[in-house]
């Protein structure tokens, strides 16, 4: 009787052990925001060793695939960083000459891909882990076809004044600053066609820091980087039907 009871314990424990190593470990949001901006900070530069631009502008990974063994980094394409964290990669050659300067007034008209990493941490590594699009915003993918004034680039007056709550009515519940930013250091083509096939600008990063960090926002998204892969279409002073 004692050696079947034996038995069973040591299996008991067995399978315990078993399934303890089997168990993957969650990621728990660290509570200092100076920990979770260095994940953000350290993740980037490594998404930025780890992904480059193809010829239409398309961020993609390196794989092990010798095809892709001479294209640059995106750390290598000149990236500028900005006193909020933002950094901004302006593709050579993808540029409109002159075209029209971004400011806090335009309208844009835009092909865009925008994501969203967590940038999470195990075991000494730092990663940012894909997990979506932002608004289902992939024209690029998805459509084909540009949008005008994504709703995290500006928020129309309207849905501001119909809003039942006080943070509802703040524009900053919307629109992400960081994004914004970034593309002031942009120029805009003007009245390109939807049909025009694409040919990406360039990259606006986002570290959850400048964007909606940890506060309340209409996309329930918190602590999450922005990735923007994008060329502006058309851009002009905002209408006043437009606002």
């Amino acid at each position: 009787m004692k050696k079947i009871f034996l038995y069973i314990l040591a299996g008991s424990l067995c399978f315990a052990a078993c399934k303890k190593d089997d168990e993957v470990e969650t990621f728990v949001e660290p509570e200092d925001i100076n920990v979770r901006n260095s994940y953000d900070q350290q993740a980037i530069q490594k998404f930025m060793d780890n992904n480059y631009l193809d010829t239409q502008g398309n961020i993609k990974a390196f794989t092990s695939d010798a095809a892709d063994d001479n294209e640059k980094k995106l750390s290598q394409l000149n990236p500028q960083t900005l006193p909020s964290g933002v950094i901004y990669i302006k593709r050579d050659g993808a540029q409109p000459n002159p075209g029209v300067a971004l400011g806090s007034n335009s309208l844009i008209k835009t092909m865009i891909r925008s994501s969203y990493y967590l940038a999470t941490e195990s075991d000494g590594n730092v990663n940012l882990t894909f997990y979506g699009y932002l608004n289902n915003d992939n024209t690029i993918d998805g459509s084909g076809s540009p949008i005008t004034d994504p709703r995290y680039y500006y928020v129309k007056k309207q849905v501001l004044e119909n809003a039942t709550t006080e943070i509802a009515k703040q524009r900053s519940y919307y629109e992400i600053e960081g994004f914004q930013e970034g593309l002031k250091h942009f120029n805009g083509f003007q009245n390109m066609a939807s049909a025009d096939p694409y040919n990406l600008q360039g990259v606006i990063i986002v570290p959850s820091k400048a964007g909606f960090a940890r506060d309340e926002n209409y996309y329930g998204l918190k602590n999450v980087c922005f990735i923007f892969n994008f060329q502006i279409y058309h851009t002009e002073t905002r209408p006043a039907n437009q606002e």
